[in-house]
């Protein structure tokens, strides 16, 4: 069971769907590395689109929300051994770390900004126990890294296993699973949790949650944030064999 930023907890049963890629729209983006941006980010401000950023030890590359779609999406489908789209804008260093996480640790490598939508309508769970919307990250997921082993729903919707006003009880939320807990899985969760990121407006992802860390829509500007696990901090609340993922419950 795993607990959210706003102290709910997710589910560990397993089940499975098959799953349709979303993409963003067109964007352009401008590569810059160490000192460049500290000293002309003002300068160049008006035509660089950084609405993501992939961190280095000792620099930030901008990149804009498209050609993050474009980086994640590629790096998921060249594990699978599939081409992906297009990425000939991206530097070749960015890739590679969004494919194996930064040399010494797989935490967070890119973080965006996304905003939210004021006149997101709410929604009710339907057969599957999720909102559309909760079933639009599902079928986005499956088109690009195919058959996941999930959890935190199930037919009718779920009432117990998960804290207090969990968003796995309003069918919001989905927990995905990479177990055994090794630094192989651990890899291979935060190229799923950099893509939802990614992709995080256009699916209307309120939460990811992964290994001990946590980015949300609101105050996303911040980037990922450490994830305080309730006790006993074992490896499910710490999020350390599931990423959990939810969506906005609108209004």
């Amino acid at each position: 069971m795993a607990t959210t930023p706003e102290g709910r907890r997710g589910g560990t049963g397993a089940s499975r769907l098959p799953v349709v890629a979303v993409l963003g729209a067109t964007a352009a983006g401008l590569v810059l590395a160490g000192p460049v941006i500290a000293e002309q980010a003002a300068e160049l401000g008006a035509r660089v689109t950084a609405e993501c950023t992939v961190r280095t030890d000792d620099s930030r590359t901008p990149l804009s929300t498209e050609q993050a779609q474009r980086a994640t999406t590629a790096v998921a489908l060249a594990a699978r051994g599939q081409e992906g789209p297009d990425t000939e804008d991206v530097p070749p260093q960015v890739l590679d770390l969004l494919a194996d996480g930064p040399s010494d640790d797989a935490g967070p490598v890119l973080s965006c900004r996304a905003r939210q939508d004021p006149a997101l309508p709410r929604e009710e769970p339907g057969d599957s126990g999720l909102t559309p919307r909760a079933e639009g990250v599902l079928e986005a997921m499956g088109e690009v890294f195919g058959e996941l082993s999930l959890g935190g729903f199930a037919p009718g919707g779920v009432d117990s296993g998960h804290g207090a006003e969990s968003t796995h009880y309003d069918g919001r939320a989905v927990d995905v699973f990479f177990r055994p807990v090794s630094e192989e899985s651990r890899r291979e969760g935060w190229v799923l949790a950099h893509w939802l990121v990614a992709h995080a407006e256009d699916l209307h992802i309120q939460y990811v949650i992964w290994d001990d860390r946590y980015w949300g829509v609101r105050g996303s500007g911040r980037g990922w944030r450490s994830y305080d696990a309730p006790a006993p901090a074992d490896e499910v609340l710490r999020h350390l064999d599931h990423v959990h993922v939810d969506v906005l419950r609108g209004t």
